[in-house]
């Protein structure tokens, strides 16, 4: 069957995959093999994924360098009637990525914002944590001083539900040894590198025991670090 028509002067918000292109949505494809112009972080990333799905779109960098700008100026496209569509370079826009002025521009003048679901690596990481999922807070990347990093966990220690937080390989080892400093190192956390890829990996457990797993495996690619409540265990 044939796409369903999409009207005109549209933000779509187009979740991409995290790893593995598999998780492209049908309606994601067919999103944005029919809008006008596709705006992104990197025209490189994107231009990759559009090869794979046959597509041929312009594309225009919106990325956080120059995102107060272009926010005002693709607003306007949207505004004179083109279909454009807000990707990341893996997940969903406005998570931790570019986008939000862009969503908040159009809803300022009125203008259809359609989200597109899709892959996304905090929820990911929670679902296949084994921590509490009634309950939960994402604090995105933490701060880059081990300072605030700690401030940042003491803020939240009580929390009854779990914490999920991006964090890179340069940092990783860091944070969690700071992790034992303000929390203890039987506190239990699921840390999740490389979602959805070759070389995924998920360990929950106490602290003390993620980190001694995590030093036998590999320290590259990305990692979701989940956070359980205080007295959690299995």
């Amino acid at each position: 069957m044939p796409p369903d028509p999409i009207q005109s002067g549209c933000l779509f918000l187009v979740a991409t995959p995290i790893g593995n292109l598999g998780d492209l949505s049908r309606r994601a494809t067919e999103t944005l093999g029919q809008c006008d112009l596709i705006a992104c972080e990197d025209t490189r990333v994107s231009g990759k994924l559009l090869h794979h799905l046959q597509i041929t779109k312009p594309l225009v960098s919106y990325r956080e360098e120059n995102e107060k700008t272009k926010c005002i100026e693709i607003a306007q496209q949207i505004e004179s009637g083109q279909n454009i569509a807000l990707v990341s370079d893996a997940g969903y826009p406005c998570i931790s990525d570019p986008g939000f002025r862009l969503v908040r521009e159009c809803h300022r003048k009125n203008l259809k914002v359609i989200p597109i679901p899709g892959p996304n690596a905090a929820l990911t990481a929670l679902a296949a944590s084994g921590l509490p999922t009634h309950q939960f807070i994402y604090l995105g990347f933490l701060p880059k001083k081990t300072a605030q990093v700690r401030k940042t966990l003491l803020t939240w220690f009580n929390f009854e539900g779990s914490i999920i937080v991006y964090e890179s390989k340069y940092k990783i080892e860091k944070t969690l040894s700071t992790l034992v400093e303000v929390c203890g190192e039987e506190r239990y956390i699921c840390l999740a590198r490389e979602l959805t890829k070759a070389y995924e990996s998920i360990i929950t457990g106490p602290v003390r025991e993620v980190i001694q797993k995590q030093s036998k495996a590999s320290g590259k690619g990305e990692f979701t670090l989940v956070i359980g409540p205080p007295g959690y265990s299995f």
